[in-house]
């Protein structure tokens, strides 16, 4: 078959298809990935606000957390390197909510969640 000629439409040697452009493209996380990591995140949080969470209000906000960033997945993929973007979207659109549930002031869990997140 090596000096063979193609007619049209032939193919010599397996077809294999092409593998993206990017070899270090990240890829969206999974779900299980997502609700470790929020949960990882809220954990350092509470070490450092240094006060008593009941763990029901704990796995409330785990959840609410989860939501958020499963809703706005995109945008916190493509910013996945900036982690003051990330913070600063904590603020804005987690930290109320949470600060709400766990009757903390909105301010000292925003400084809690920069301090253990590095943003």
């Amino acid at each position: 078959m090596r000096g063979a000629i193609l007619q049209q439409g032939e193919v010599m040697g397996p077809m294999r298809p092409r593998k993206p452009a990017g070899r270090h493209e990240a890829v969206y996380p999974s779900a299980r990935q997502i609700r470790r990591a929020c949960s990882v995140e809220l954990y350092r949080t509470i070490k450092r606000l240094g006060r008593y969470i009941p763990p029901d209000k704990i796995e409330e906000a785990e959840k609410l957390y989860f939501r958020k960033v499963a809703e706005n997945l995109i945008w916190i993929h493509e910013n996945r390197d900036n982690r003051k973007k990330l913070a600063d979207w904590w603020e804005e659109n987690v930290c109320p909510a949470i600060a709400a549930l766990w009757d903390v002031e909105p301010k000292r869990l925003g400084a809690a969640f920069r301090a253990a997140f590095g943003g």
